[in-house]
């Protein structure tokens, strides 16, 4: 290894040594366990080359990441990996007229669109994973998406590559010429019979080569180098093709009484002319709605299956009528057709998040890949499906399948029990069993992910020897030693040969209570299956995770390589302590994005204080957490002399000391503390409905004319606010920073100091919101079980979520105010900000809602170390939409939100209450 590292240093790389064994790099296919020897970054075309030889000069394999092989997809990184997320991802040319774009292979799917979107046209191909997915990538597995009937697949949108071969030699494929290519034509024409009949026999036949674009009469080096998986060059370049994208679009859901009889329906479907046809069942909405509620499903016809369809065309009157015209076609058993956008967009991303869904099986288990992508002709699908739910429950598993019904395209996860022993083999044997039945139903193993480290084995029991041979020439002519991505379609690895361990791995004394995994933290963790939506700008979508990585673009930034890395933790391979722990959480923010934003359900913030609990539990702690970790025991003193507080933090001799050892980085202002906080200037009157005030620590300190704001607008809408007796604090600071201990005896004081008035039906209002979503979710992680912390989360409301049930409330005139609105990450995450979006819009401002976090997050942007990150998370969305709208008012409720918008901006903000009480 040292010699390798050594090598590609010699050779000017930007190298990582072992990267992927601590979630470095962490590869989507979580089911393997292969870390690379060393993750390259190439800058330009020639670090490509220089890697290159140092794998053939060695005899290290190489993979590349998004430049031939998929980042979302099963060729897991081995050897020397190129990585192509930093450089080699630019848009080089866009040719508008003659409809075609030039792209580095790293080039996001959704970069491309947003660049070619001012020109009027798009690339075709949309992989539900496009906000993070990779041209080249796509290319490496001829990926397709859910309009793949109206665009093809990428084979079909691709006008030529430029690649680097196993020897250093560059190709391009609009002049193919040299040995290789010569090579080539000669083992094509020793197997022409089998390279004419058992190829291109439906639209989704993606696995092996596609051999059909090698025949003499039809020779096309491009389309045939799609979907080689990385394994015969190295792709520095591609050029592709765009269409121009039909401008109206109605979707008809189309519902039948199971998966099978929309599977039949499929054919028949199509037949109307859609871009696009997916089918889903009710296990995947079961699952969606578990994790996010009844309201996150749009009203859907009834039935257990569904189809979702979607017509285009140029005039909404023609287009609306075909739509009518399916939807009482009597194909289902009922239909509703779809023209709001928003509603559209709902049902498309409960189909884009379908992989992370199906990360946790109906049977509340783990699910896993493995058995992603089978394909089999449209008109034979049904009849699979059915064969194969009854494969499914043979080997006692359950799944919820959904996919591109009408290409005959099924997705899924399975819940292999990887937790027992004997699971490698009960996965090995179910693999088998399964490429028997696709073989059987003259399908392919996979139908747009390629057949990576786990099909490739399985290609028998679809092609014949005679087609495995022609394989094995092809690779020889462009790679004869088996250097690039070796494992995968020829020669390949045993599909269980690398196969994470399986086991059981119950942790002790833990302070969370993990109900939603049955207190496993090991099952919580294991909820990541590298889906990577934690890689992508979830922006547009009105998504916070993951913005430590967009902010660093590292790998073990994201969510994914957290999970990673603290997977290794519950398998007892890494303490709590290494600091390959603390280095991957270091820049989580504890926003929550990811706790509702993630498919798969994990909660990063949550496993971020477990971790920093059992690493510090008994031990010195890093100052910050006595300083900003317990800051509203310190608020409270400085209230008793809030002037003597506030000097301390302004002379100039004494703040560089006061903020460093506070652990506080310089460039940071300091909030003054009020002079007389709100607690205690608060003023109970007679009459009204009464409600709960809770005046959390940072209003009480800092901005008591919130909580007088509050104070007036309720007792407007009739309500008579109480404070609750005695000092109550939800323990945030204490959570955040890892003193799980000290935040549960805090919050079972104030559920004390609560209860009773919980118990009486009185309403608990947070101001705070941050400090409000504890009461909300974390009460139950800390509190488990008990009943009058139970009731105290349930009698919760947001000021927004109060009024709106108020009969009779209706808000002040609003028509003249613009908005930038950012809301709390918790407040998104937890509590959800659609209540207060739908009063504002009520009231008649016009909002501009941010997405993405505000970048400070509490006590993280303040800490030493962390100053750079959270400016570059603010810079994601906050900052430019206040300086795009300078006189627009700032609507902020979290205190640290209005904190990062005074300290970057030097500009107001207000929280609801204010505005409302203008």
């Amino acid at each position: 290894m040292t010699d390798v590292v050594a090598a590609l240093g010699k050779a000017g790389l930007e190298v990582r040594a072992d990267a992927g064994t601590r979630g470095m790099y962490a590869s989507d296919a979580s089911l393997y366990r292969i870390p690379p020897l060393a993750v390259v970054r190439p800058r330009h075309v020639d670090e490509v080359a220089a890697a290159l030889t140092v794998a053939r000069e060695t005899g290290v394999p190489l993979t590349s990441r998004g430049a031939g092989t998929s980042v979302a997809g099963n060729a897991v990184g081995r050897g020397i990996v190129l990585d192509f997320s930093r450089h080699l991802n630019r848009v080089l040319e866009i040719d508008p007229e003659a409809r075609t774009a030039v792209v580095e292979p790293g080039t996001v799917h959704a970069v491309l669109q947003k660049a070619v979107t001012p020109h009027g046209v798009r690339f075709g191909p949309d992989p539900s994973t496009h906000p993070r997915c990779t041209i080249g990538g796509m290319i490496g597995n001829n990926a397709c998406g859910s309009r793949s009937l109206a665009y093809g697949r990428t084979s079909d949108n691709v006008v030529a590559l430029e690649l680097l071969t196993a020897a250093g030699d560059t190709l391009s494929t609009t002049a193919p010429q040299g040995p290789v290519v010569d090579e080539l034509r000669t083992v094509v024409g020793k197997h022409l019979a089998t390279a004419r009949t058992e190829f291109d026999r439906f639209g989704r036949q993606v696995s092996g080569y596609a051999v059909q674009h090698l025949l003499p009469e039809r020779f096309d080096l491009t389309q045939a180098l799609v979907g080689s998986e990385g394994t015969l060059g190295i792709i520095t370049q591609a050029t592709v093709k765009l269409v121009v994208d039909a401008p109206v679009r109605v979707v008809v859901v189309l519902g039948f009484k199971d998966i099978v009889a929309a599977g039949e329906a499929s054919p028949a479907v199509v037949a109307h002319g859609p871009t696009s046809c997916e089918g889903l069942d009710s296990r995947l909405l079961d699952v969606l709605r578990a994790r996010r509620g009844s309201d996150a499903v749009p009203p859907l016809p009834r039935g257990g299956a569904w189809l979702f369809v979607e017509l285009a065309g140029d005039h909404p009157g023609e287009v609306e009528a075909r739509a009518r015209k399916l939807a009482a076609d009597g194909i289902a058993d009922d239909a509703l057709v779809v023209t709001d956008p928003a509603t559209q967009a709902r049902l498309w991303r409960i189909r884009e998040d379908g992989a992370g869904l199906a990360g946790r099986s109906p049977a509340d288990r783990p699910a896993w890949p493995g058995w992603e992508d089978a394909a089999v002709p449209p008109e034979r699908l049904g009849a699979y499906l059915a064969r194969f739910d009854e494969l499914v429950a043979s080997y006692d598993m359950s799944s919820a399948p959904f996919g591109h019904f009408g290409d005959g395209c099924m997705h899924v996860r399975l819940d292999f029990p990887l937790d027992r022993p004997g699971g490698s083999k009960v996965l090995r044997e179910f693999l088998v069993d399964a490429a028997k039945l696709v073989g059987e139903f003259g399908g392919s193993l996979s139908g747009e992910h390629g057949d990576g480290r786990a099909r490739s084995e399985l290609l028998p029991h679809m092609y014949s020897p005679d087609a495995l041979a022609l394989f094995a020439g092809i690779k020889r002519a462009f790679d004869p030693g088996n250097l690039l991505n070796p494992g995968v379609l020829v020669d390949p690895d045993p599909v269980d040969a690398d196969v994470r361990p399986a086991g059981r791995f119950p942790l002790q004394g833990l302070a969370l209570a993990y109900p939603h995994d049955g207190g496993d933290l090991a099952q919580a963790v294991h909820r990541c299956t590298g889906v990577g939506k934690c890689r992508a700008d979830n922006s547009a979508a009105g998504g916070v995770m993951c913005p430590s990585y967009l902010a660093t673009r590292e790998e073990k930034d994201s969510t994914r390589g957290r999970a990673r890395v603290l997977q290794e933790v519950v398998r007892g391979e890494l303490p709590w302590s290494h600091p390959s722990v603390h280095d991957a959480l270091d820049l989580c923010l504890s926003c929550k994005g990811c706790a509702s934003d993630c498919p798969t359900g994990i909660d990063m913030a949550s496993y971020k204080s477990e971790v920093l609990h059992q690493t510090y539990r008994g031990r010195l702690r890093p100052r910050s957490h006595y300083t900003l970790g317990k800051l509203p025991f310190w608020a409270r003193l400085a209230g008793w002399a809030p002037r003597l507080a506030n000097l301390g933090t302004r002379l100039p001799g004494l703040r560089g000391l006061a903020l460093w050892l506070a652990g506080v980085d310089r460039r940071r202002s300091v909030p003054a503390f009020a002079r007389r906080p709100f607690r205690r200037t608060f003023t109970p009157v007679a009459g009204g409905k009464p409600v709960i005030l809770f005046a959390d620590s940072f209003t009480d300190a800092f901005s008591p004319e919130v909580a007088e704001a509050t104070v007036r607008v309720l007792r407007a809408a009739g309500y008579e606010p109480r404070l609750p007796s005695g000092s109550v604090c939800c323990g945030l600071t204490w959570i955040t920073t890892g003193q799980l201990d000290a935040a549960k005896k805090i919050l079972s004081r104030t559920v004390e100091a609560l209860a009773a008035e919980a118990r009486a039906g009185v309403p608990i209002v947070g101001i705070e919101p941050s400090c409000t979503a504890v009461l909300r979710s974390d009460i139950h992680e800390l509190l488990p079980g008990d009943e009058d912390a139970a009731a105290v989360a349930g009698s919760v409301r947001t000021l927004a979520e109060l009024l709106s049930q108020t009969p009779g409330w209706t808000p002040p005139d609003l028509s003249d105010v613009d908005v930038v609105a950012q809301p709390h990450c918790h407040h998104h995450a937890v509590l959800g900000w659609k209540t207060d979006a739908d009063l504002l819009a009520k009231g008649g401002a016009r909002v501009r809602r941010l997405a993405g976090c505000c970048g400070l997050a509490g006590n993280f942007g303040v800490e030493i170390g962390h100053y750079e990150v959270s400016v570059a998370v603010a810079e994601q969305n906050l900052l430019p939409a206040l300086d795009a709208a300078p006189e627009a008012v700032v609507l902020a409720d979290g205190f640290s939100c209005r904190t990062q918008v005074a300290d970057l901006r030097d500009r107001p903000a207000v929280h609801l209450a204010q505005l409302l009480d203008r």
